[in-house]
């Protein structure tokens, strides 16, 4: 069975559509979403109903702290523009978009895998994975053979040597990882909706149980347009901009 894992889509629904075209045709079965399902960008709605929809009865979602401030309403410790989308993005729910978002856990878990926005030491303090000890945290909490992580942005594979902290290296996108069980690993999917890296295409993983392989891609997409409905909706112009530059 093939799931294809995504995060940080932040409202981007060209992205969004990108990647799930692209994962359909590598076989993806099922879906799992890490987190940060909108905020900055200007189809929070379109995507909210798109996910609820790949998700199914069997889909694995859980929330992101952009998903958790737009559900409360508090995102004091968000920068100021980061904010205003946030309050725009709750002018365009209903109810039945909060009820979605209330039903999300911290985490999630499935067979071996281990599915978390941030650290699953302290996922609801939002702590970003970004250097082995963190990652040791991480896996140590998940107590899981392969855990899944967003909330950073960038594509990264740390496994678990024979001895000392977690080593990382950047996957080649397209090239299955085999994921061997003498060892642990946490992946860092990367972004569909706001990528930065420097590349502007669309990131993703997809997990495969039969073959016990993760494979990580970039998906071309139309990140000008995203661009534009972004000004268009009067949000943060910062915003758009870090769509061309990606960083």
């Amino acid at each position: 069975m093939r799931l294809a894992v995504l995060s940080d889509i932040h409202s981007n629904l060209e992205a969004l559509r990108a990647c799930v075209e692209h994962a359909r045709g590598q076989g993806a079965r099922r879906y799992a979403f890490l987190g940060d399902l909108v905020g900055y960008g200007a189809d929070p709605v379109a995507c909210l109903e798109l996910i609820q929809e790949l998700l199914g009865t069997e889909g694995i979602a859980v929330l992101g702290n952009h998903d958790q401030a737009a559900l409360t309403g508090w995102c004091d410790e968000m920068g100021f523009e980061a904010r205003d989308a946030i309050y725009w993005t709750r002018e365009q729910f209903r109810e039945r978009h909060y009820a979605f978002l209330r039903s999300l856990p911290l985490t999630a878990r499935h067979r071996d895998f281990f599915f978390v926005h941030a650290s699953a030491e302290y996922p609801e303090k939002w702590t970003y994975v970004t250097d082995g000890t963190q990652a040791a945290r991480c896996m140590n909490a998940s107590q899981a053979p392969v855990t899944l992580v967003g909330h950073v942005h960038h594509q990264l594979l740390y496994h678990t040597p024979e001895v000392g902290r977690p080593r990382s290296f950047h996957p080649t996108a397209g090239i299955p990882v085999p994921l061997s069980r003498q060892r642990r690993w946490l992946a860092l999917v990367g972004s569909v909706g706001q990528p930065r890296d420097g590349n502007q295409a669309a990131a993703y993983a997809m997990l495969d149980d039969e073959q016990d392989t993760i494979t990580f891609f970039r998906v071309v997409y139309d990140y000008l347009e995203a661009a534009r409905k972004i000004v268009a909706a009067g949000l943060p112009e910062r915003f758009a901009r870090r769509l061309e530059t990606a960083s």
